[in-house]
């Protein structure tokens, strides 16, 4: 019975039915979304294993496919509930075609969004934990979604961008990377002597499980207005490199101290003339 035609002349029993079947519909999309998203992730996981597929396309895999399942199943309880009070699926569908061709026209954003994602996820460009440059912003994927991609700078802000903003990308993520530190010394200082001592320091961080090669002081890198600049470079696993850096200026800062080579540092000279 449909309730539209009926008007308000309608059977409260077919009402307190009908109202049922919504609930009890609402309760099955409600069991079946978890369950289902864990059943996705646990076969995905295992074909992860069998494959050796990485951790970053393992999780982008999951992220991508339980969207893709959300979406399918939301379709197919609207489907229902509206054969549930009465409207006509068949119609709907039969028009569907007419009206995705007026709404594509309309939506040409959002059609590209899905096919540069598709790409994205087909040439492997991005995954989820790779540190990346795109659309303007800089941080680690999230997720990487049919229309959007999720990065989070490193300041936590998640930030959504529609794939069709992605021209180009920029994964820092793929390879080892480079820690690179940069320490000046005074002019009057021997400089064969203050590289001696940094190697020392590079030499006992080269036993670090984070360098994969390295560190090596390289040399003068460069004279600026008050300080002779020595430049320490080592490759390092991924993700490792800003930490490294960190705690080589440190040791490199000690080490100079320890043998008193000076870095020099903003000094002022205030002339005071007698009147």
């Amino acid at each position: 019975m449909n309730l539209f035609e009926e008007g308000l002349n309608f059977d409260f029993n077919v009402l307190i039915t009908g109202g049922l079947k919504i609930i009890v519909l609402l309760i099955a999309f409600a069991i079946i979304k978890p369950l289902g998203s864990k059943a996705i992730e646990a076969a995905i996981n295992r074909m992860s294993q069998q494959r050796n597929i990485s951790e970053g396309r393992n999780k982008t895999l999951q992220k991508l496919t339980v969207n893709i399942f959300s979406y399918v199943l939301f379709f197919i309880l609207i489907m229902m509930l509206l054969s549930t009070i009465g409207i006509e699926i068949g119609p709907l569908l039969a028009g569907a075609g007419i009206v995705g061709l007026a709404i594509g026209f309309g939506a040409q954003g959002l059609v590209s969004d899905i096919v540069t994602g598709f790409f994205l996820l087909l040439e492997r460009q991005i995954e989820v934990d790779d540190y990346i440059t795109a659309g303007g912003y800089d941080g680690v994927v999230e997720e990487v979604g049919i229309r959007t991609t999720k990065i989070r700078s490193f300041d936590g802000t998640l930030n959504f961008v529609p794939n069709r903003n992605i021209v180009g990308v920029a994964n820092h993520s793929r390879g080892n990377m480079r820690a690179l530190v940069d320490i000046g010394i005074g002019y009057d200082e021997n400089i064969d002597a203050a590289m001696d001592v940094l190697q020392k320091v590079a030499d006992d961080f080269s036993e670090d499980e984070r360098f994969v090669e390295g560190p090596n002081v390289l040399g003068v890198q460069s004279l600026g207005s008050s300080d002779v600049v020595i430049r320490i470079l080592g490759k390092t696993k991924n993700m490792e490199q800003w930490a490294v850096e960190r705690d080589l200026r440190k040791a490199m800062k000690e080490a100079l101290d320890a043998a008193d080579i000076e870095i020099p540092f903003p000094h002022q000279v205030f002339i005071q003339k007698d009147a």
